[in-house]
């Protein structure tokens, strides 16, 4: 069931690629040529695969995305899934897009280059955001460039704002992170903008995270150790479910997906990490990235199918 127009939209400044996807033994080394044992060319980016999920998840999104024309295939099954694709520009400049290696324990490695997803101007901003409704939802990445300006724009407008800042880069720290609501982070992403070693634990990650932004909700996702949630003096650490995973391109883009769309119907954390955590262990089961992201009436037959996951609440004091 879609959302009614009551409930605030969703509009994702982020990336679309082309995701070239190679099967491979293992990720391939230094010097080593590997022979692939699959290829197919598919709808990919962190923007794009956010915008597949929130849709699929019976949310209403708006994508603000570039693409070259050559490349409108890639758009169908944005349509198809009901995002909202008015504002994405075809261009003349060449298709973002990424050379992903899968290996058979299911890890990936990946080459990006960004393309017309850095095309974007500041009179292009200031349209787009002129044009979003007061009190709806920025969902964005790290993947388009002028993040610093999107970010003053929408919280300027009166968005609330949901960054997942993917690929982490240094320039990251210097970003205006306090006009954030929400911040979706791995752990890699988390102990780099945390200035903590890889290693760290949960809690002292989000200790250093809450301790610089008091007041932006704190999203955790450490993949087969579940999530955690921190905000204010909310901290709920949610389990995963025990999965065999195939591929884990886009787990972290459903997961995003599907609790921005509870989180438009004013579902409760709870309800929204369980779903999100849900939707993420279908999505590895499946290979390819858009292709592996689940519909919302799986992901609901899973959530009465499959234990119910564990949630724990810790005190913060």
């Amino acid at each position: 069931m879609r959302p009614t127009r009551d409930h605030a939209p969703v509009y994702n400044y982020g990336s679309i690629n082309i995701d070239y996807v190679y099967r491979v033994p293992h990720l391939v080394q230094p010097g080593e040529t590997l022979a692939s044992a699959s290829f197919c060319r598919v709808l990919g980016g962190k923007g794009a695969n956010q915008s597949l999920a929130l849709a699929r998840a019976d949310g209403q999104v708006s994508h603000w995305g570039r693409l070259a024309q050559a490349d409108r295939w890639a758009l169908e099954p944005l349509e198809a899934a009901g995002v909202d694709i008015a504002q994405i520009a075809l261009t003349d400049d060449p298709s973002g897009h990424a050379l992903i290696q899968v290996d058979d324990a299911a890890e990936n490695a990946i080459i990006l280059y960004p393309g017309a997803n850095h095309g974007f101007t500041e009179s292009d901003l200031e349209k787009l955001v002129g044009g979003a409704e007061p009190g709806g939802w920025l969902l964005m990445q790290n993947e388009c460039n002028a993040p610093a300006s999107i970010l003053r724009l929408a919280a300027a407008r009166g968005l609330a704002i949901a960054f997942n800042p993917a690929p982490l880069t240094p320039e990251v720290s210097e970003l205006p992170l306090t006009l954030c609501q929400t911040l979706f982070l791995n752990r890699g992403e988390a102990a780099a903008l945390a200035e903590r070693a890889p290693d760290a634990s949960a809690d002292a990650l989000l200790e250093a995270l809450t301790g610089r932004l008091p007041d932006v909700e704190i999203v955790l996702t450490l993949g087969s150790d579940g999530v955690h949630y921190r905000h204010a003096d909310c901290h709920i650490e949610v389990a995963a479910h025990r999965v065999k995973a195939v591929d884990t391109t886009a787990a972290g883009d459903t997961f995003i997906g599907y609790f921005m769309a509870a989180r438009q119907r004013d579902a409760n954390v709870e309800h929204a990490l369980r779903l999100a955590t849900t939707a993420s262990a279908l999505c590895v089961q499946v290979a390819g990235a858009a292709p592996s992201i689940p519909p919302m009436a799986d992901v609901e037959a899973a959530l009465r199918s499959m234990p119910t996951l564990a949630l724990t609440r810790h005190s913060t004091t």
